[in-house]
């Protein structure tokens, strides 16, 4: 799986994309290729790169930081070309000019790195014979031309044009076949550089996205992760930037949230507008930062690698497929299931299962789906307001209601029972008074009949 085919998935993904202070289309473009990684040691060693780049820009000036990112506007993408050279193509002027451009970009953010001991953290591969090659005057500039010092019969031919405008036409079709003989001869020499050539362009797009993680992580305040060793991964202060951010512009502070979790599913009920939604998409995001190499939006975080990863949440329509709500909802979460039963690291994170439905159905496929997933050898997390049996899973609760607030963190509890506060909430709100009260007579009504019952 890439980044690009998780980008659009609603835990927020988009949004840290979206804030990364790319300075080049073919780095966003390099990035958004690339893989999930499943493996520790790759996402080890992509730490290690980012360690480096936080470092860098924690204790480097900004003006320095700035020049180099500007350098890095330069970088386009030419695989095309490089392309075309490695099956011996001969390269118009065009082509051969986005060469030796690039050579002379990589050359100069090598020297920049060198210069503050960062050359062996991305390393790039030196061109400076592709450059000799495109440049034989020494002028260092990025532009090509057939300069005449590439051939002396084609100097004289020009010099020839030049004294007698008026054979211009048959020495101009001499000079043109000249100039197309120099091209194949620039390709033919260029070829054995364009793996090299290649390697420099990722590495300009790789030093690229470090510097934007590493400025990204500076500016939100994200957080290295550890890697979790018995299975159970556990977050401090965990918050959802682009909740955060919007809590903040309307003058409002983010409640973080402490949270573990590992291979015993975890039942986190409470009402609605209980933040159970976003604690769901704040570990999704977290899971999937992690395994693409971002820094976490968390005070700490020790996270376990997964193979899979699946977020359901409901109220999706598949308008292409004909599909309602809950019929959408069912495929996806069927997906799960059948996921479960292959040999794979799985963690899904299943939000108000069956929303959609009646009470009485729906809480009965709750409980069995937590039941059926119990089974499996995977991490689950799942959020619901229905009241169920919890059997073996882990039960939290938002808090809820305290002294006239919400109090968003999450206790353990030692069953699944949902906490009655949706008219808490709407009071809270200001809806209107008289519709509360009366709905509170009703609910206390129900409920001394269910006592008396009992």
């Amino acid at each position: 799986m890439q980044l690009k085919n998780v980008i659009e998935s609603p835990c927020g993904l988009r949004y840290m994309l979206d804030r990364l202070d790319l300075q080049s289309g073919f780095a966003r473009r390099w990035l958004l290729d690339s893989p999930m990684m499943t493996r520790e040691e790759d996402i080890r060693a992509s730490y290690d790169v980012l360690h480096r780049f936080r470092d860098f820009i924690d204790r480097e000036d900004k003006t320095y930081i700035d020049t180099l990112q500007f350098r890095l506007q330069g970088l386009k993408d030419i695989r095309t070309t490089i392309k075309n050279l490695s099956q011996k193509s001969t390269l118009d002027d065009i082509e051969l000019f986005e060469v030796k451009h690039l050579a002379i970009l990589a050359t100069d953010v090598a020297r920049l790195l060198q210069e503050h001991g960062m050359d062996n953290v991305v390393v790039i591969p030196a061109l400076d014979k592709v450059i000799s090659i495109l440049d034989p005057d020494g002028m260092k500039i990025a532009t090509f031309y057939i300069y005449d010092s590439y051939c002396a019969q084609l100097k004289d031919l020009r010099a020839a044009m030049r004294q007698h405008p008026e054979q211009q036409d048959d020495l101009l079709l001499q000079a043109n076949e000249l100039e197309e003989g120099v091209r194949r001869d620039l390709s033919l020499e260029l070829h054995p550089f364009a793996t090299a050539i290649e390697q420099a362009q990722i590495a300009l797009a790789q030093i690229d996205v470090c510097l934007a993680k590493a400025i990204q992580m500076r500016q939100m305040g994200l957080t290295f992760p550890a890697f979790a060793r018995d299975g159970i991964s556990r977050y401090g202060a965990m918050f959802h930037p682009l909740v955060k951010e919007s809590l903040v512009e309307h003058g409002r502070e983010f409640q973080p949230v402490d949270i573990a979790f590992g291979q015993q599913p975890t039942l986190i009920t409470g009402a609605n507008m209980g933040g159970k939604t976003v604690v769901l998409k704040t570990l999704t995001l977290c899971q999937l930062l992690f395994q693409f190499g971002f820094g976490i939006p968390a005070a700490t975080a020790e996270i376990a690698v997964r193979d899979e990863i699946y977020f359901c949440i409901g109220d999706e329509q598949s308008v292409e497929k004909g599909l309602s709500s809950f019929a959408a909802e069912m495929k996806n979460i069927d997906a799960v299931i059948q996921a479960s039963r292959k040999n794979k690291k799985i963690l899904a994170l299943i939000d108000e299962p069956a929303r959609t439905t009646n009470p009485t159905e729906g809480a009965a496929l709750v409980s069995a789906l937590l039941r059926v997933l119990a089974s499996k050898d995977m991490s689950l997390v799942m959020t619901t307001h229905y009241d169920i049996e919890s059997g073996d899973a882990r039960c939290l609760r938002v808090k809820g209601f305290e002294n006239g607030s919400m109090d968003y963190q999450l206790v353990e509890v030692q069953d699944g029972e949902v906490p009655h506060e949706a008219l808490n909430i709407a009071q809270s709100l200001g809806i209107d008074r008289e519709w509360i009260d009366m709905a509170r007579e009703q609910l206390e009504a129900s409920i001394s009949r269910e006592n008396d019952k009992h």
